[in-house]
């Protein structure tokens, strides 16, 4: 079994981290999740990877991306995987 391109660091029961959790399967696209520290100093992991300690975060090894806020995460899988990556219905 292969590891999922796409790694979403998170928190559990984190409204922002679900939005972007629905948009992800909207897509059926395979995750791997993190679960990070719930205390916003301790998210050494997501400070290394985006330069902040914000969740959501993910990190999408078939582009390259790494990025944070559940707004910008939402676009970029809209973009990159939705209606948009193909030009639109």
């Amino acid at each position: 079994m292969t590891t999922p391109d796409i790694t979403l660091y998170r928190l559990q029961a984190c409204p922002y981290c679900e939005r972007v959790v629905r948009k992800l399967k909207q897509y059926e696209l395979d995750y791997e999740s993190r679960f990070v520290e719930p205390m916003h100093s301790d998210r050494n992991a997501v400070a290394r990877l985006t330069g902040k300690r914000s969740v959501p975060a993910i990190r999408d090894e078939n582009t390259g991306v790494t990025m944070s806020e559940s707004g910008n995460i939402v676009e970029y899988l809209d973009n990159t995987y939705g209606d948009g990556a193909t030009g639109g219905a």
